[in-house]
């Protein structure tokens, strides 16, 4: 049930999750509060940004009530009473669950994700479900059925996806963490577009249960936050536990400015360098020679992604309905599904093999890689293409080059912001581990952050005035 409230405002923007947690033992706030300032948020949010497809308050209030009931007796748990949002890929009990998609318009989830099952269990409220490119199968999270999601930062722009609707919700403030899904980028792309921090852990680490799958040998689950101490909150539910050493001093770190053929666009060319001037002040930095490093390796991603989820589609419908209720961009791409044959798959895994080996060799003297998470700022809608200097491709392929590898390989990655200077579109950097080293990468990950100093929130960047800004949402809702 969506119901509309009156927002003063005055309404300040949710505090981080750490700060919640101490506010709410303190008694200094209570989780009604902040979960109805949450639903909020997120119903302007979705008028203004269609960041959200379902928003359920009823379920939400009375999981907050239990919330302050567990405070009040002194048995409040790890994450009790802190709003979220899941993306709509993921099943979510008793909370309509579309996956992007108008075949599954009214799909109402019996059972809760195991994501959703381990964050519940810890006191953590979903607030609702946040949009995503039909079954994650895009990096623009825009629908014909059911309107684009746009960048907070500038409604010309897409997001990023497919995550998209995660990373806007927080960004605009409605909630400082989500989950997302990522197998290509999915949940870094958007983090970089909108001005947040993005984490997938080591492949396999956050069960994939409940989630729809997109190519179940790339498929990460994946966590959003305004920060990375709200991803490190978040992250302790699974296992991921920062180290107790300062170990991150004498990290030394590879350096990669390029991903070939896809060069920088000189905004993110300016903002990455200036980082890695700032780095080089606390680390040793190597400037790695990539010259065969990703040879192949986003043709072979591309394959896989393309059979595998041809599989999986086929196995759950056939073409009667997928012509019937999919979207002719997904059509499309299971008509070129059911062409590929077995010796592609084949050569896409001797690919991937090859890959993983030639990048275990590359970080065999180094500790962490770090990147541009994406070579360009956030792309017009409706853009087909993107051109930077002398290089032209799809947006899918400009976004996913500097990702999508290291879904291949099964690696731990994080998408910061970087300071932004003059600029409004945010840049961002890509900071990836070894597999198992999750704890370890969060842990750097707060440190840069801390060492790049940000600056302010994408909350208080934003362009209130000819982007739809917070008063004139609330001036919309009284």
């Amino acid at each position: 049930m969506t119901r509309l409230r009156p927002s003063s405002s005055a309404v300040p923007v949710l505090p981080g999750l750490r700060k919640a947690l101490d506010a709410l033992a303190a008694r200094q706030t209570t989780a009604i509060a902040l979960t109805e300032q949450a639903l909020e948020e997120a119903e302007a949010s979705k008028r203004s940004f269609n960041a959200f497809s379902t928003i359920d308050w009823d379920r939400a209030l009375k999981a907050a009530a239990q919330s302050d009931r567990r405070y009040g007796e002194n048995r409040q748990r790890l994450l009790e009473g802190l709003p979220l949002a899941i993306k709509d890929l993921i099943d979510t009990k008793g909370i309509e669950t579309r996956y992007g998609s108008g075949a599954y318009v009214g799909h109402v989830p019996g059972v809760d994700a195991d994501v959703v099952k381990a964050l519940v269990d810890q006191g953590a409220i979903i607030i609702g479900k946040t949009t995503t490119h039909e079954f994650a199968w895009g990096v623009t999270t825009a629908s014909a059925q059911f309107g684009d999601t746009l960048n907070p930062l500038d409604r010309t722009r897409i997001p990023g996806g497919s995550s998209g609707g995660a990373a806007v919700a927080i960004a605009r403030g409605a909630v400082r963490a989500g989950v997302g899904t990522d197998t290509g980028g999915s949940v870094r792309i958007p983090a970089a577009l909108c001005g947040v921090v993005g984490f997938k852990p080591t492949h396999g680490t956050i069960s994939t249960r409940g989630v729809f799958p997109l190519a179940p040998t790339c498929d990460h689950v994946g966590l959003l936050g305004e920060q990375v101490d709200d991803v490190v909150i978040l992250a302790d539910t699974f296992g991921i536990d920062l180290p107790e050493s300062d170990a991150w001093i004498s990290a030394r770190l590879g350096v990669i400015r390029e991903i070939a053929p896809v060069p920088l666009s000189p905004e993110i060319a300016s903002a990455f360098d200036s980082a890695i001037e700032r780095l080089e002040q606390t680390f040793a930095c190597d400037k790695l020679d990539t010259s065969r490093l990703f040879d192949t390796v986003y043709e072979a991603f591309a394959n896989i992604v393309l059979i595998e989820g041809g599989v999986e589609h086929f196995r759950c419908s056939d073409w009667d309905r997928i012509v019937r209720h999919y979207s002719p961009e997904t059509v499309e791409r299971l008509r070129r599904a059911e062409a590929m044959d077995l010796r592609a798959y084949v050569s896409a895994q001797q690919s991937r093999r090859e890959f993983a080996a030639r990048l275990h060799h590359a970080m065999s003297t180094v500790d962490y890689l770090v990147l541009p998470t994406c070579p360009c700022t956030a792309p017009h809608v409706d853009a087909g293409t993107v051109s930077i200097g002398d290089w032209s491709g799809t947006v899918r392929q400009a976004l996913m080059t500097y990702t999508a590898p290291f879904n291949v390989a099964g690696s731990p990655a994080i998408s910061i912001p970087l300071p932004r200077g003059d600029s409004v579109l945010p840049a961002a950097l890509q900071i990836v581990a070894k597999p198992g080293d999750d704890g370890a990468l969060l842990q750097i990950a707060q440190q840069m952050e801390s060492m790049l100093n940000a600056g302010a929130t994408p909350t208080e960047l934003m362009d209130v005035n000819a982007q739809g800004g917070r008063q004139g949402e609330r001036q919309d809702q009284r």
